[in-house]
């Protein structure tokens, strides 16, 4: 039988573009107002990409932190995980052409699509690798550049989304290592697929002038139906993690769950009985950043000094799908 090992967060990165894009430079594209977007999502700004920059881009910047952080170069890594749901193109991958960009040697590199629970999904691939020992350093990757998604004419996305990078170095614990993965509970439920979609760019819809001119080249989104599974769904799968590990809030020194809105982590707070003074927010500024928003928020709570090593962390989040989960890992 295989050797069972742990995981231990070896270094954690991040990267925003330079670019700001507040509510008030929004209130002179489409039709809403700064106090609107603030009440209702919780958002004052959010990064846009350069022209220039592409989301491999910015992974480099916050793998190179993450690696800088382990004290570990990019040939140390055994692969590479990469979460997107923009990748720079449809092949090859994004975690090949980062891997190019790292100068990292010839190891795995994969993208893995759930949306904006593709971090979760990710690490938790990276951790079971670890753990059957199969490989040994992992850098799992969350990177959008959304912005060229969104039709900034359509308030219902445009005040939401941002592009961002975060990064997490993840390697085998030593045996008295007390930093480890407890747990990962990953779920989806494919028959509420169609409250988010980007429908164009596959083999059901694809490119073509006639699609261009239905709009499928655009992110759609049913906001009132997804707040309502996104807070049930993220409450779910942190019991479910605390049930496993035979744990209680009480025991939770952090939650970091996907900033997507404001009202959503509120209610999921409420809904688990979590004060929302051991909630890790980073929304104001950066606005729902898909698969970058958990590693991004860990990685500035670490670097602040909130997130200290030895405390217990819970991560969570939902996506399009409906993709959802949770991690429960003492850092």
């Amino acid at each position: 039988m295989a050797a069972q090992y742990a995981t231990r967060i070896a270094g954690t990165g991040s990267y925003l573009p330079e670019r700001e894009l507040t509510n008030f430079d929004l209130e002179k594209m489409v039709e809403t107002s700064d106090d609107w977007i603030v009440e209702r999502t919780g958002i004052r700004s959010r990064r846009m990409a350069a022209d220039n920059q592409v989301t491999t881009d910015l992974a480099f910047n916050a793998a190179k932190n993450a690696l800088e952080m382990a004290n570990l170069q990019p040939r140390d890594l055994d692969g590479i995980i990469f979460a997107t749901v923009s990748p720079d193109q449809l092949m090859p991958n994004s975690a090949c052409i980062l891997q190019r960009k790292l100068g990292a040697r010839d190891i795995m590199a994969l993208d893995i699509s759930a949306a904006c629970s593709g971090f979760l999904y990710a690490l938790s691939i990276a951790n079971d690798m670890i753990v059957a020992g199969s490989h040994k350093t992992m850098l799992v990757i969350g990177a959008e550049v959304l912005t060229r998604l969104v039709n900034f004419k359509d308030r219902d996305t445009c005040v939401l989304f941002g592009d961002a990078a975060g990064a997490v170095v993840a390697t085998r614990a030593a045996e008295n290592d007390t930093s480890r993965i407890y747990s990962h509970h990953l779920h989806a439920d494919g028959t509420l697929g169609e409250l988010f979609e980007f429908k164009m760019g596959g083999s059901a819809h694809p490119y073509s002038h006639e699609n261009l001119d239905k709009g499928l080249h655009w992110m759609r989104m049913k906001g009132r139906e997804i707040f309502k599974h996104a807070v049930r769904t993220m409450s779910q799968s942190c019991s479910e993690a605390l049930e496993h590990n035979k744990m209680s809030g009480n025991d939770v020194d952090w939650v970091i769950p996907h900033q997507a809105n404001i009202r959503i982590i509120e209610g999921v707070a409420k809904h688990f009985g979590i004060s929302m003074s051991k909630v890790v927010l980073e929304i104001e500024r950066m606005g729902n950043t898909s698969a970058a928003t958990i590693p991004v928020a860990l990685d500035r709570a670490v670097r602040d000094g909130r997130i200290q090593r030895g405390q217990n962390v819970l991560l969570t989040a939902f996506g399009a799908g409906i993709t959802s989960g949770s991690l429960l890992m003492r850092y």
